[in-house]
């Protein structure tokens, strides 16, 4: 087991990694306030927490100071899930020893929000702010060149039904899980030899089009569960579909989690950048009434963000990196 050996009444940097696949975290040293400066590599205004709770690739820098008694404290993680069918319910531990310990004692236990404690989750993804006095502050870009509405959720694939007994076709209706953004599922392209940045740099036609939707073919109620083994919307087709963007445009998203199959809650990255997230909420996004959400003052600054379950997200960016990303 992880064991970090302490000093009374010193102040540590923590740099929290989340390289789990899947599984959302919470974060706890029993006893322990954290103090969080920085999200992503981007400083942020000090967050007074006793709770982290990180996504997929996401990164978190936290302070904390140990000013408890002297003894052993487990720090802890366990999952974040709403919506999964299968999934472990583990904690996993590494103990805070402080050095002045004279003899071996048993490590005190944080108590761990439930799995599905989403307003946990959503107090902290939401109410970070960054730092405006810190370097490498980057102002909120205020004229949007690109807007697009990206639907994100768990799809269909068709399977073959002779699949069956080598278990690739034990999704719902006996099919497969699939992945897709506004209908489109991303397959990796075949046939040429070259990859999508090979084919971007060298202008090589047919590895990819760039069709990639402005906005889901088909307005529905995203997030009501009811719909969501509804056939006409289930499978999306796989596809290798890029949007071309014009360099240093401004690029508005605005992500929104469907309840399709299952509501979850999807960590969203786009590679090479970072981008400013303007607001968090729940339901379907309102265009008409959610911008007054909107924090373009100081907003906080990643390169990945947990899309609420059966919610939206709304994010900014500059597209002054080319290529594939």
């Amino acid at each position: 087991m992880f064991e970090m050996k302490v000093k009374p009444g010193m102040t540590y940097l923590l740099r929290i990694i989340n390289v789990a696949l899947n599984n959302h975290l919470f974060f706890k040293v029993a006893n322990h306030n954290f103090t969080v400066v920085a999200l992503d590599a981007d400083y942020t205004d000090p967050f007074e927490t006793d709770i982290i709770v990180i996504a997929p690739g996401q990164t978190v820098d936290a302070l904390f100071t140990t000013n408890q008694p002297i003894g052993s404290y487990y720090m802890a993680a366990s999952p974040y899930e709403v919506g999964v069918r299968d999934f472990a319910n583990i904690i996993t531990h590494g103990i805070v020893i402080y050095d002045a310990l004279l003899s071996p004692q048993l490590p005190i236990m944080p108590s761990l929000p439930p799995f599905n404690d989403t307003p946990t989750a959503h107090r902290f993804y939401s109410n970070i702010t960054g730092s405006v006095r810190a370097p490498h502050w980057v102002p909120v870009p205020l004229d949007v060149d690109e807007h697009m509405f990206i639907t994100a959720g768990l799809s269909l694939a068709r399977c073959d039904p002779s699949n069956v007994a080598n278990a690739t076709c034990l999704g719902p209706l006996n099919q497969r899980l699939s992945s897709s953004m506004n209908n489109e599922s991303f397959v990796i392209p075949k046939g040429r030899g070259l990859s999508m940045l090979e084919a971007f740099f060298n202008n090589v036609s047919g590895v990819y089009t760039a069709d990639f939707p402005n906005n889901p073919p088909v307005i529905f109620d995203f997030t009501n569960p009811n719909p969501n083994f509804n056939t006409n919307l289930l499978f999306a087709p796989k596809s290798t579909k890029v949007k071309r963007l014009k360099f240093n445009s401004t690029v508005e998203i605005v992500f929104q989690s469907t309840s399709l199959v299952s509501a979850q809650n999807h960590p969203m990255h786009i590679h090479g950048f970072s981008f400013h997230i303007l607001a968090q909420g729940f339901g379907n996004f309102n265009s008409t009434t959610d911008h007054a959400k909107f924090n373009l003052v100081n907003p906080q600054r990643r390169n990945t963000i947990a899309v609420p379950v059966g919610g939206w997200a709304v994010i900014r960016f500059q597209a002054n990196n080319p290529g594939i990303n």
